[in-house]
C-alpha cells in the first residue's frame, strides 16, 4: 500500500507538469483531504474540509477520464481503462450520496470510511496499472502536454459529483462543461449565503 509521502516522492522522480506526476500529487492530496475530514472538529470546520475533498474527486476523476483514459486504453488496454472508469462511476454515486448527507452523523462517517478504502484501492490500481503503461509508451514530451491538458481540463470540470457523466469520457466531454459551469455558481452562491 503506497502513501502520500510515497506518491509525493515518485512524482518528484518524474518531469516538471508530466500528466503522471500531476495525478501522483493529486492522490497525496486527496489522502491528506480524507484525514482532515475525519480529522475535524465541528461542523463546519468538518463541512469545509469534506467541500475540498469532494471538489477535488470531482474535479480529479473528470479530468483522468477525459485526458488519461483515453491514452491509457491504448497502453494498458481497453479492459483496464474501463475497470478504472467503472470504479469512478461508483465512486462518483457515493460521493454524491455523502454531500446530500449531514458530515457530523454517524452514517457520514461509516460511509466516508468505505468509500476512502475504495478512492485509495482505486488510486493504487492506477499507480499499479495504468500509471507505469502511460510511462513506458509516452514520450515525455507527450505526456507534459497531457499534463497541460488535465490542468485545463481541471479549471473547466465540474466541481460536485454528476453520476450520470461519471464513467464515461464522451459525457464527460458532452455534458461537463454545462455541468462545471452550473457548479461553480452554485459554489459562489453558496459562498455568498454562508457569510
Amino acid at each position: 500500500m503506497s502513501s502520500a509521502r510515497q506518491e509525493r516522492a515518485q512524482a518528484a522522480k518524474l518531469p516538471d507538469g508530466d500528466v503522471i506526476a500531476v495525478l501522483l500529487r493529486q492522490h497525496a492530496l486527496i489522502r491528506d483531504l480524507f484525514a482532515e475530514v475525519r480529522d475535524a472538529r465541528g461542523g463546519r470546520p468538518r463541512q469545509e474540509a469534506f467541500d475540498a475533498l469532494r471538489a477535488l474527486l470531482a474535479v480529479h476523476e473528470t479530468a483522468e477520464e477525459m485526458i488519461l483514459r483515453p491514452v491509457a486504453t491504448d497502453t494498458a488496454g481497453e479492459a483496464e481503462a474501463e475497470a478504472r472508469n467503472q470504479e469512478e462511476k461508483a465512486a462518483n454515486q457515493v460521493l454524491a450520496e455523502l454531500e446530500r448527507m449531514d458530515v457530523s452523523g454517524p452514517e457520514f462517517d461509516a460511509l466516508l470510511r468505505r468509500f476512502e478504502k475504495d478512492v485509495v484501492a482505486h488510486a493504487e490500481h492506477e499507480e499499479r496499472e495504468e500509471f507505469p503503461s502511460v510511462l513506458q509508451e509516452c514520450p515525455e514530451a507527450r505526456r507534459r502536454r497531457l499534463g497541460g491538458q488535465l490542468r485545463l481540463v481541471e479549471k473547466l470540470a465540474p466541481t460536485h459529483p454528476h453520476p450520470r457523466t461519471a464513467g464515461s469520457p464522451t459525457a464527460q466531454w458532452v455534458v461537463g462543461p454545462f455541468a462545471a459551469m452550473l457548479d461553480r455558481t452554485r459554489d459562489a452562491l453558496g459562498r455568498v449565503t454562508d457569510r
